[in-house]
């Protein structure tokens, strides 16, 4: 009696079938991206500018040394405090900006030994090698919190009637244009850059103590 002979598999279909599985994992499959610090970096400049003269009351140091602690203005502080000093030190108001003008909106102590104008305001911040992560980040999100709390009350004072259900406007306004990212909204945009130039935020961070 004759074998049968054993059907063949066509590998040629197999291949064009992986080769398209291959192609629609490419295609469908989603990368995250990794969470971090939010910060836009500003365009490259090759011009030599002198850099402006900066005067001592108009820079508010932050410094975190190996031991996690938190100096501010070279004293020791509790961060629980540091959110509110920073907000003391951008909002004072004590002088005028470059262009001679008072900040009107500033509801500070007006103090002569404190920041002239949120546009002269700088906070420096300084950490040590063996500064903890945990505690960088804690300091980092006590001063971006201190310039949100600015921006909104001038966006409460400015565009609550355009938001007249919103607990936060300014937080509402940037969830609306990531909502609306792909369409341009002028006015928004327009709205947004106004609330950020009041409290412009100048966060410098300085190199790390290598001691």
């Amino acid at each position: 009696m004759a074998k049968r002979a054993a059907p063949e598999v066509n590998a040629g279909s197999m291949a064009d079938i992986a080769f398209l599985l291959l192609i629609f994992f490419l295609v469908t499959t989603t990368i995250e991206k990794d969470k971090g610090l939010l910060r836009s970096l500003p365009p490259i400049d090759d011009t030599q500018v002198e850099p402006p003269i900066i005067r001592q009351k108009n820079l508010f140091t932050v410094n975190i040394n190996r031991n996690n602690q938190l100096l501010v203005e070279e004293e020791e502080m509790p961060i629980s405090e540091l959110r509110q000093a920073a907000i003391d030190f951008l909002d004072n108001g004590g002088g005028t900006n470059p262009a001679g003008e008072s900040c009107d909106y500033c509801k500070g102590k007006r103090l002569e030994e404190s920041s002239d104008h949120p546009d002269k305001a700088i906070i420096s911040m300084k950490h040590d090698r063996e500064t903890s992560y945990e505690k960088y980040m804690d300091v980092q999100n006590e001063l971006v919190a201190a310039y949100n709390f600015l921006r909104e009350r001038e966006a409460e004072r400015l565009y609550k009637k355009y938001y007249p259900n919103a607990d936060n406007v300014y937080a509402a306004m940037l969830e609306e244009k990531e909502k609306n990212q792909f369409s341009k909204d002028e006015v928004l945009n327009e709205r947004i850059e106004t609330i950020k130039k009041l409290f412009p935020m100048k966060l410098s961070e300085a190199e790390p103590d290598k001691s």
